[in-house]
């Protein structure tokens, strides 16, 4: 299923003329275990968390710059929601929502939240932090996809999405 959806991705990219730069790596379920093959990339990687609120139905993915920790009474905090109160997503929430599984997930997996369900909190840097590209998953873990961020921009607005852009340093 992962390699139709990344061919959906890799031609939805391509039908908005965005250039991409593709790195092959072995399944990788952590920035971790995915940053020793992301060694030699000209940009920055991402992390992302799939995130809901307790007993709500709202949806965060906030994508952020590899190396950022996050605290999440703090990012909550931040979403106003309550202390204790930002969950991480079930498995099957992810797949209804964006299609994919675990460890998968990234901002390049909203062109299949057709329902327009997720909130997208994007880190500050990625955008302003002069970055020549930006490296997230393309539906599967076993690859880094890079944009330039004018072009994730271009993404976004494609799949009718916006980002709030948040500082995390």
């Amino acid at each position: 299923m992962s390699a139709d959806l990344r061919s959906e991705l890799e031609n939805f990219l391509q039908s908005l003329n965005i250039e991409t730069s593709c790195v092959e790596h072995p399944p990788v379920l952590t920035v971790e275990q995915m940053m020793p093959h992301l060694q030699h990339i000209d940009g920055v990687a991402t992390k992302n968390l799939f995130l809901k609120e307790k007993k709500k139905n709202n949806l965060w993915l906030v994508c952020v710059r590899h190396d950022r920790e996050i605290n999440l009474n703090q990012l909550g905090n931040k979403l106003g929601v309550k202390s204790g109160n930002l969950r991480f997503t079930d498995e099957k929430t992810l797949l209804q929502t964006l299609k994919v599984q675990q460890g998968c997930v990234s901002v390049l997996s909203l062109l299949f939240d057709h329902a327009h369900h997720v909130q997208l909190l994007l880190d500050r840097d990625l955008l302003e932090g002069n970055h020549h590209m930006i490296f997230s998953h393309p539906m599967s873990n076993s690859a880094s996809l890079g944009l330039k961020p004018a072009d994730l921009l271009r993404f976004l607005e494609a799949t009718n999405h916006s980002a709030a852009l948040e500082s995390f340093d």
